[in-house]
């Protein structure tokens, strides 16, 4: 079989680019050489290039997404893509691509964009029966009520960035003082805010994706803050357990799962996402649907892989063949 040319983009224009570098070479290092020919592309604010093993750096052609790779000019058959946040995770790139004819790894661009966009998407998901918590929604530069929040989602409650991950711009917050600080954090994040009821329980986070036309869920993980909540230092700095599979009672596990599965299915997602449950009392409580996950080798989904029995390998060769067979 020919070698196929497979672009890897990372990077991207939030504050996540640079857990999304990381993510991104991962894929790259893992990658079956015997079946691609693979190139690191950084999307980066200063621009789009790739990025040779020597560290040099060829420009992307906006046209068609071709480049030099030091001997001649590449267009890829496939973009696997890792970026967290915009444009690679909000449908901005996705829509690009599907305009000039490149099959990329992730959902498309509509069901990108109404994911990444917490309260449109949570909005959705109730009218189907999906249990969220109580929510608030404010817009940068309109008026509005502090005691009207409180009496609306309760306390303590949690303000975050409408279209932002990795626990940037996020506040736990506990008295009425601590609102406006907290909501102030999150506008630097975005021009919206999302405020919820903070849900009591276990919180697990479960991956999905697709495999040609069968929907597999993966085993769910059970995540222990060292701090107040699941924040960037529990994340990424060593603040947390992940614990797969998740600590929880069958029936539990049963009911997170076919809950993901849904939510994969009514968003008509494909490729890999990853949701995130709040367990109270029992009841799953839709957190949020993430459809470009972290996948650094310490992210939840590569454990959740690894804990399925297989290797990284063949499951980021699973998502390429996806796209691939479409061509």
């Amino acid at each position: 079989m020919k070698k196929k040319h497979i672009a890897v983009v990372m990077g991207g224009y939030s504050s996540e680019f640079e857990i999304s570098l990381q993510s991104g070479s991962v894929v790259c290092e893992s990658l079956d050489k015997e079946k691609y020919f693979v190139y690191p592309i950084h999307i980066l604010k200063e621009g789009w290039n790739y990025v040779a093993k020597n560290g040099d750096k060829h420009p992307i052609n906006k046209a068609d997404f071709s480049f030099y790779n030091g001997s001649e000019t590449i267009i890829s058959d496939a973009i696997f893509n890792t970026i967290h946040g915009t444009p690679g995770e909000d449908g901005y790139l996705q829509a690009y691509l599907k305009l000039i004819g490149i099959p990329q790894t992730s959902s498309e661009f509509y069901e990108a964009a109404l994911s990444f966009n917490k309260r449109d998407c949570l909005s959705v998901l109730k009218g189907f029966g999906i249990k969220c918590a109580n929510s608030y929604y404010v817009n940068k530069g309109i008026s509005f009520s502090e005691e009207e929040i409180i009496k609306s989602v309760g306390l303590p409650c949690f303000v975050k960035p409408n279209r932002a991950g990795s626990s940037f711009g996020i506040s736990k917050v506990y008295t009425t003082e601590e609102l406006l600080p907290a909501i102030e954090k999150a506008f630097n994040e975005d021009t919206e805010i999302i405020i919820e009821t903070a849900i009591q329980g276990v919180e697990v986070s479960v991956g999905v994706y697709n495999n040609k036309e069968e929907i597999v869920v993966l085993p769910p993980t059970e995540i222990v803050s060292e701090n107040d909540y699941f924040d960037y230092e529990a994340k990424y700095l060593g603040k947390s357990q992940e614990i797969t599979p998740a600590r929880i009672s069958k029936e539990e596990t049963k009911e997170v799962t076919v809950l993901a599965e849904e939510i994969y299915r009514l968003l008509n997602m494909k490729g890999i996402t990853r949701s995130d449950f709040i367990i109270q009392e029992g009841v799953p409580y839709l957190i949020e649907t993430n459809t470009n996950p972290g996948l650094s080798l310490e992210s939840i989904v590569p454990k959740q892989v690894r804990e399925s029995g297989m290797t990284l390998t063949k499951f980021f060769d699973i998502l390429i063949q996806n796209v691939l067979t479409k061509i």
